[in-house]
């Protein structure tokens, strides 16, 4: 069984997140490219095919920028980080760095069935990482510095729980119909956002 013993603040941790979604949102546009010497009509269709690059990074933009601010919320209650902490994190931050693949793999085939799914399994599996380290805290009260969980954890854990649980239907739902399983992922939005407004008020 896994002994919690504190060891540091998180500082050095957050600062890392930082730096690795940084990086991960970096790498997003290392794909745009317009070769040199084209002719008009050439021209014109190089950026025509730039679309879909367009459109899966406007997408992983918001999600990776999503967990970035959802990570710097819980990790602001943090006093402590014992080695599950720095474990899960470590796992999370690694996911996200895997994230522009994925995105490479929407924009430019992203009418295959599989190219969806991978796509959904990496931001489930990223918000399943962040919900466990979440659900650690909650447990720990120590690492904390107080008794009970801040009013928003529970929130937070709910919003973590919503992007998870429609990522991962949206998986087999790709797998039978295809590209149009991303309409799915539209469901989230005005969850969240009503969730995120109640944790505001719950901080």
């Amino acid at each position: 069984m896994w002994k919690s013993k504190p060891d540091g603040g998180p500082e050095r941790l957050v600062a890392l997140a930082d730096g690795v979604f940084a990086i991960a949102l970096t790498l997003l546009v290392l794909d745009f490219y317009v070769p040199r010497g084209l002719a008009s009509d050439e021209y014109d269709d190089a950026l025509h095919e730039l679309i879909p690059n367009l459109g899966g990074y406007g997408l992983s933009v918001v999600v990776l920028g999503a967990f970035w601010r959802e990570h710097r919320r819980i990790f602001g209650f943090v006093r402590q980080l014992d080695g599950q902490v720095i474990t899960l994190s470590i796992l999370g931050l690694s996911i996200a760095a895997l994230l522009p693949f994925p995105t490479k793999l929407l924009s430019e085939y992203g009418q295959e069935p599989e190219s969806v799914a991978i796509y959904a399994a990496t931001v489930a599996a990223l918000g399943a990482a962040h919900l466990a380290v979440l659900l650690v805290l909650v447990r720990r009260p120590w690492l904390r510095g107080g008794t009970r969980p801040p009013g928003g954890f529970r929130l937070y854990a709910l919003d973590l729980s919503v992007t998870v649980v429609v990522f991962v239907v949206s998986i087999p739902l790709a797998l039978s119909v295809g590209d149009a399983a991303m309409w799915l992922w539209l469901v989230m939005a005005p969850i969240k956002v009503v969730i995120g407004r109640r944790a505001e008020r719950a901080r």
